[in-house]
């Protein structure tokens, strides 16, 4: 019986995971032709990032849209048969703005749009997004962009690989396997890193909505994977910035190095927020810690707390990390640590999270 069940997990899991994949041609009910895939983008007052892709998928098994199981299978099929779109004219509308950019030679498409109607006080808005080039109706489709509420006090930007998850984050597979067949016991979240961020978002008063950017080494590929794994654990819902694509468009021939990329992203982030302060969290494995103090740095009194998950095991470079700012002459705590709950005292001390918040850490 042990195995029957174990089989029928297994089963279920596969469903689940197959249905992630399979969601990004879905839009289209198996018509196939062109279609726009936009991600979560980030706004302010005045302005508005997003980025997406256009692609052609084929069309074919319209007729199976009642058997759940093989659309499923058809619809990653024609996932993986997509082509991107090279050149094509996208045209983006946020009610009296609008703006036309052009795909790479991958598909993606960048937009950063300035606006003439200030977005109401909410924390979520919708952007509308047609073809120009070619014309296809059929491919108009919705994007979403988060902005700060006036309640909003300060802004948190998260590394995803080894800060929020375990190391594995660029494999789909064992990512997948990890999110819907191991349960509790998948580790995929670093234990307290929902309520932590729950923390976080709920920030001083409990009802702050503080906007949270996340950065990613990870391919686009496996962006609705994340997508669904933050939402299964109940992490804030926020911008998923893919570094790998981050340096588009520079018309170099040579590839920049991620570090650079995530470097651009932070200082746009930044730039967009300029009168917000920020919390930085990564991790010591790759150069989150140098990145972040170089950030620092650049921007004296805006960094409340940097944030670093200590998965090297290396006693010396946990303590490099923390002599990080005091070298670089700025006021501000680096605090290096495994335990999100390390995190979640100092933020409590600082006033950033309430003590509810840090009980809910506490009690993981």
């Amino acid at each position: 019986m042990q195995w029957r069940k174990r089989f029928r997990d297994y089963l279920i899991s596969l469903r689940r995971g197959l249905r992630v994949l399979a969601a990004p041609v879905k839009g289209d009910n198996g018509r196939g032709g062109l279609f726009i895939h936009p991600y979560l983008g980030y706004g302010s007052r005045d302005r508005v990032f997003l980025m997406g892709r256009v692609f052609h998928q084929p069309g074919f098994g319209s007729s199976m849209q009642e058997d759940r199981l093989k659309r499923d299978l058809v619809d990653l099929l024609r996932r993986l048969w997509r082509k991107p779109i090279v050149g094509a004219r996208v045209r983006v509308r946020y009610k009296d703005t609008t703006t036309v950019v052009e795909t790479d030679r991958h598909g993606f498409f960048r937009v950063d749009m300035t606006l003439g109607t200030m977005p109401s006080d909410v924390t979520w808005h919708s952007v509308e997004l047609s073809l120009d080039k070619p014309v296809d109706e059929r491919a108009t489709t919705t994007g979403e962009f988060f902005t700060p509420t006036h309640a909003a006090t300060y802004g948190v930007i998260s590394d995803i690989d080894d800060t929020v998850v375990y190391t594995g984050v660029a494999n789909t597979a064992k990512m997948l396997w990890r999110l819907f067949a191991l349960g509790s016991d998948s580790r995929v979240i670093f234990p307290g890193v929902p309520e932590l961020y729950q923390g976080f978002y709920q920030g001083r008063s409990g009802e702050d909505g503080n906007p949270l950017v996340y950065v990613s080494r990870a391919p686009w590929s496996i962006y609705q994977v994340l997508v669904a794994m933050f939402q299964l654990h109940r992490i804030p819902n926020g911008p998923i910035l893919i570094l790998r694509e981050w340096g588009m468009k520079r018309g170099s021939l040579l590839p920049r190095r991620a570090r650079d990329h995530k470097l651009d992203a932070i200082r746009h982030v930044l730039d967009l927020y300029d009168s917000m302060s920020f919390v930085l969290v990564g991790d010591s494995g790759q150069h989150d810690p140098e990145t972040y103090t170089r950030i620092l740095s650049e921007n004296p009194g805006r960094i409340l707390a940097i944030y670093i998950r200590d998965v090297s095991h290396d006693p010396e470079r946990s303590e490099a990390i923390v002599n990080l700012a005091r070298e670089a002459g700025v006021d501000c705590e680096v605090i290096s640590t495994t335990d999100s709950a390390d995190m979640a005292e100092h933020a409590a001390k600082q006033g950033l999270i309430l003590e509810q918040a840090l009980e809910a850490v506490r009690r993981v």
